[in-house]
């Protein structure tokens, strides 16, 4: 009997083994690297505030910056993370940056588990060992920035909505046998219709997780919208199947949010639907300051003398809205160099590496880390940081054109792409901000090893193989079930 339930679990281990190998060598990649180059970090500029915040949460029961002044200016999910980190493991950063060791391998294991859908298990692996040790991603994860945790969740995201665009037709419940006990019957159902629309619920939970951490999450509502009617027109899913799913994902992030909202409501006396701050971003960016002679601020954010922040116990909602009319007046009035500065925040997204306060500076031209400047370990990741990059973005590249004939499948990725540029194209692009997008470049790059290595219809290999008729026949039949069972749903 336990050489039967032994030979029924070895091929259950067999199957997740590889994914289990990408977790724990992006982990062992992620320890490594805190406990060498960023060992001793103190965080700076927007981490200090995070974790300024986690620290009064505990010690004065505020969520605020300065004693006694509730705040409404940082988004709440990183801070809370970490007050419950400290309030067991101690007051201590290495607990938060092991914490996102663990998330920044999730992530990882998500590429992977996109790749292998999409691209088969060979692939699969190898972009689950790029995203392990890429730099793009492992980066992130010793610092007390928001990135690592939006990252996951945004991933998260597409990855439940990219499942469930996939699984078009519906489910057939399980038959539940009739139980002694209604209450055990009624979780057993109760049960079912979670499983069934496990994809609906994740994706309305890590969308409101993504804008709890940071506010420019909330972009997501506009990406579902997209995504629907999209799938509406290309006749993706039946239009009744993918409407309802829409507001039940929307719903489930609003009702998830609206705490959070009431809260700010109740502490500023105005709507500030997760928090302050996008005022701030857009006069900062939107300024003649920016094009001043300084790798630190050339086309990207330096706002003008005398800016109140955002972080002030005196800035206020109201701040906000002149923040904001200041930023589109100078919009106004400078028409003739937007095209120009439009075009330095798409280029600076795609350097591999450019000024982020409190974690890379240049020094006559020269990027360094703040913290450990001369640290070996640390400029070597410095160095790696400047040419992993490259390729990554050279093969994301090829594979992007060769992925467009499986533009349908790949629709969710593509969407938040498109989105993250566009919001660094809008604000500003930087290495800080193009990390959401980090996980999907190595599936698109895993994607181009597809097409050049693989021998499958939409290869490079399979238009000179023998195997393309048989292929293509066996393709016809399947497109002709798809359709007769769309139809039929």
């Amino acid at each position: 009997m336990q050489m039967k339930d032994k030979n029924h679990y070895l091929p259950a281990l067999i199957e997740y083994l590889p994914l289990i190998a990408v977790f724990f060598l992006a982990l062992l990649v992620r320890i490594v690297y805190n406990e060498t180059a960023v060992r001793g970090y103190v965080p700076l500029e927007d981490a200090n505030y995070y974790n300024l915040i986690a620290r009064n949460l505990l010690e004065a029961h505020c969520y605020c910056i300065f004693l006694h002044h509730s705040t409404v200016s940082r988004a709440p999910l990183w801070p809370f993370i970490i007050a419950v980190i400290y309030f067991f493991a101690g007051e201590h950063n290495a607990y938060a940056r092991l914490f996102f060791c663990f998330i920044g391998s999730g992530t990882c294991v998500l590429v992977y588990l996109l790749a292998k859908d999409l691209f088969g298990k060979r692939i699969a692996l190898i972009s689950g060992v790029i995203a392990a040790i890429y730099t793009g991603l492992f980066i992130w994860d010793g610092w007390l920035f928001a990135e690592s945790l939006y990252t996951f969740c945004l991933t998260v995201f597409t990855y439940s909505l990219y499942r469930l665009q996939r699984g078009t037709l519906p489910v057939p419940a399980e038959p539940i046998a009739a139980a002694s006990n209604k209450f055990l019957t009624v979780l057993l159902r109760l049960r079912q219709k979670i499983g069934r629309h496990r994809w609906i619920i994740l994706s309305g939970v890590f969308l409101a997780l993504a804008g709890l951490t940071r506010p420019n999450g909330s972009g997501l509502f506009g990406l579902l919208f997209i995504w629907v009617m999209i799938v509406i027109l290309a006749r993706i899913m039946p239009w009744r199947t993918v409407v309802r799913a829409g507001l039940v994902i929307a719903l489930i992030g609003i009702i998830i949010i609206a705490p959070w909202t009431y809260r700010n409501y109740t502490v500023s006396h105005a709507f500030v639907f997760i928090s302050t701050g996008i005022g701030e971003v857009l006069v900062g960016v939107y300024n003649d300051r920016v094009f001043e002679n300084d790798p630190n601020a050339y086309g990207l954010w330096r706002p003008p003398w005398n800016t109140l922040g955002h972080d002030a116990p005196t800035y206020t909602p109201a701040n906000e809205t002149l923040d904001i009319e200041h930023a589109f007046n100078w919009i106004r009035t400078h028409l003739s160099v937007m095209p120009y500065l439009l075009s330095l925040h798409l280029e600076n997204m795609w350097k591999p590496v450019t000024f982020v306060h409190g974690f890379v500076t240049f020094v006559h031209g020269i990027p360094m880390m703040r913290e450990f400047p001369t640290r070996p370990s640390a400029r070597f990741v410095l160095s790696l940081m400047q040419t992993m990059p490259i390729p990554v973005y050279i093969l994301a590249a090829l594979g992007l054109v060769a992925t467009l004939r499986r533009w349908k499948r790949l629709l969710v990725v593509y969407l938040v792409i498109v989105m993250t540029i566009a919001e660094n194209v809008f604000l500003y692009g930087s290495m800080r901000f193009r990390s959401p997008i980090e996980p999907l470049l190595v599936l698109l790059a895993g994607g181009a090893l597809w097409w050049l290595t693989c021998n499958e219809p939409g290869t490079l290999r399979y238009r000179f193989s023998g195997k393309k008729i048989v292929h293509e026949e066996a393709a016809v039949h399947e497109e002709a079930e798809s359709e007769s069972a769309t139809v039929t749903s």
